[in-house]
């Protein structure tokens, strides 16, 4: 089986993750450009082979290729039925933010933000790292360090498009205090296995809180989701929102030159389930954890209950000891109101992503025999969930459906790894294009954030 030995080989096999763990351990030699077909991803600065001593360190921290718990056994304090196919989990609530902006902006109950803030406002915490649009091109991301609750407020709600929180970890490092970093489950991942090797940054996280996730779309998948909103012209856009104003929210677009009444919406069935769900990175299709098994505290929604008038609900997790003093501390302070639910609320909230681990084990198992690259998975159990929650046409789509796969998604070939380059800087042809073009390749026209190796930041 073939074996990455840098992490642009991770990106050429796509099992990258979008991370941008990378591009903090190595900022000299790595840097994080869009692609549109592909997610966000590593970049050389330097040739490759010139001075790859970062690229290829950084892979002892990459959720691409590895990731794994110490142990297989609960811990004392943690919830033993939970522990096999959903990780460490010592504490289980549902419930929401206690300010209704926060709850109504949210993209269930505006936990993670409400938490968040809290640990500003009561912790005396420094920042919190983040993603948010980017104010020049508002479909894209970019990396953030708040440090009011009315930062976090203006960047609440869900980003189904790619990014990179793992790329700014320097301004954790340099903070005057302990930060919260909030991310995707595997940019949780790496900050675990990137504070194992910097001390400082292991010194300045006060807490990691990481929101549920089945899978990462791709920037064509918001440009597919903007075309279905009525958006012939991105360049002219304003804002984007993914879910909120209610659970679980429509996605939701405004032109800079739209009058006041004029609504761009769609349901969340329409914007995810028939858009961009399609455009998920390949690696999402091989990922283990989509509930933060690595974080403090992990936030979902809870999908047993019904959905419309509902304002917001969020089931919260607390995987740690430091997870569980400081949401009690917020509901302690009034700033949450959540409720302590059973054990089987979080199989009963997230049925799907039960599944999507049992069929990784198929997936993974096929790839392997068919020769090509895939990660190293340690102690998180998939097989007994395979055989034991899926059906039979379940089981036969993650191996045979895999081996089409191969074919369909040329995961023998290494991927064309273009930055994409917003329509307004790269010309108005470029998304009639179906593939990434000439037009794409790197060069000093891409957008700021691609020629700095740093994105933009406030």
């Amino acid at each position: 089986m073939v074996r990455p030995r840098t992490v642009h080989d991770v990106a050429a096999g796509k099992l990258c993750t979008g991370c941008g763990v990378c591009a903090y351990l190595a900022p000299d030699e790595v840097r994080m450009v869009d692609v549109l077909d592909h997610g966000r991803r590593p970049l050389p600065i330097t040739p490759v082979g010139a001075n790859g001593r970062g690229a290829t360190a950084a892979l002892d921290c990459c959720p691409g290729v590895r990731l794994g718990h110490e142990g297989s056994r609960p811990a004392p304090g943690e919830i033993a039925a939970l522990r096999p196919a959903w990780g460490p989990v010592r504490a289980i609530w549902e419930g929401y933010a206690a300010d209704p902006s926060i709850r109504y902006a949210g993209s269930s109950g505006g936990v993670a933000t409400a938490l968040a803030g809290h640990c500003l406002t009561g912790e005396g915490m420094a920042g919190v790292l983040h993603i948010g649009a980017r104010a020049d091109v508002p479909y894209l991301n970019e990396t953030r360090l708040s440090r009011t609750p009315a930062e976090l407020l203006a960047n609440a709600g869900s980003r189904y498009a790619p990014a990179s929180p793992c790329d700014r970890l320097d301004l954790v490092e340099s903070a005057d205090g302990p930060c919260v970093f909030v991310g995707k489950p595997c940019d949780v991942a790496a900050v675990r296995m990137a504070r194992q090797v910097r001390p400082e940054l292991d010194r300045k996280l006060g807490l990691t809180i990481a929101i549920f996730c089945a899978g990462t779309p791709t920037t064509r998948g918001t440009l597919e989701m903007l075309d279905r909103l009525g958006v012939a012209d991105p360049a002219r856009l304003e804002s984007v929102h993914y879910r909120g104003a209610g659970w679980p929210g429509s996605a939701r677009a405004r032109l800079t030159d739209d009058p006041p009444e004029r609504r761009r919406e769609l349901s969340y069935a329409e914007s995810w389930g028939d858009i961009l769900q399609k455009h998920r990175q390949w690696r999402c299709y091989l990922c283990a954890d989509h509930t933060g098994e690595f974080a403090d505290v992990a936030v979902g929604d809870p999908w047993y209950r019904p959905t419309g008038d509902d304002p917001g609900q969020s089931l919260v997790l607390a995987r740690t000891e430091r997870g569980v003093r400081l949401v009690e501390a917020a509901i302690a302070a009034g700033t949450l109101v959540l409720t302590p639910v059973a054990a089987d609320i979080l199989p009963a909230s997230q049925p799907n992503l039960l599944r999507a681990r049992g069929a990784v084990w198929g997936r993974l198992t096929t790839l392997r025999a068919a020769g090509l690259m895939t990660p190293r998975l340690r102690n998180l159990p998939m097989a007994g969930i395979w055989w034991r929650h899926l059906s039979t046409v379940e089981k036969l789509r993650s191996t045979l459906g895999t081996l089409r796969r191969i074919g369909r998604k040329r995961l023998r070939e290494p991927a064309a790894l273009d930055p994409y380059r917003p329509p307004a800087q790269a010309g108005p042809t470029q998304l009639g294009s179906t593939q990434a073009g000439p037009a794409q390749a790197g060069s000093s026209a891409a957008d700021p954030a691609q020629t700095t190796g740093r994105p933009l930041s406030k």
